[in-house]
């Protein structure tokens, strides 16, 4: 079993505001031109009815990477996620999807997302797993990059907060 990943934003805007937020090809530029790194990119966006799958890359440099991925990966790290959205089961919000696959590094992340309706505001919940397949180092790995994203989550939130305070 991996390493668990729990985040928990809220938003003051309704699900349809926040969705595009977080997941509006526009916002998503913004925020991989903000937060993505270098060679960040918006690799794919596929709306279908209303579905929508997206790929996005994000990089990050050698020197910005944590000890315990430096000594198990040598040079920048390439970050390739897909998220899918639906409509949720009861018709009032949107649930999801991501994977995320760590260019070099033997292993995957997986999350389920959900935006969800409730007292006037928004709730983004992303719960997931990081899996590293790496001989004796793979649960320290695998705490290390679940403490990361997290903290991207973190300033994922934050930027969103921030563009829905903005588009009003």
């Amino acid at each position: 079993m991996g390493s668990r990943i729990e985040h928990r934003a809220e938003y003051s805007a309704d699900v349809a505001a926040t969705y595009a937020a977080v997941a509006g090809e526009a916002a998503l530029r913004a925020r991989l031109e903000q937060l993505g790194g270098h060679g960040a990119a918006l690799l794919s966006y596929e709306e279908s009815g209303t579905d929508l799958r997206y790929t996005l890359r994000q990089g990050i440099r050698a020197e910005n990477l944590p000890q315990a991925v430096r000594a198990l990966h040598k040079g920048d790290l390439m970050v390739t996620r897909t998220q899918t959205w639906r409509v949720s089961n009861d018709g009032t919000g949107r649930q999801g999807n991501a994977t995320v696959e760590v260019g070099g590094v033997p292993g995957e992340i997986s999350a389920r997302t959900a935006l969800l309706a409730g007292d006037g505001k928004t709730v983004f919940r992303t719960s997931g797993e990081v899996t590293m397949r790496v001989p004796l180092f793979g649960k320290k790995l695998e705490a290390v990059i679940a403490e990361q994203v997290t903290k991207l989550l973190e300033r994922e939130g934050e930027f969103t907060a921030k563009w829905l305070t903005e588009a009003n």
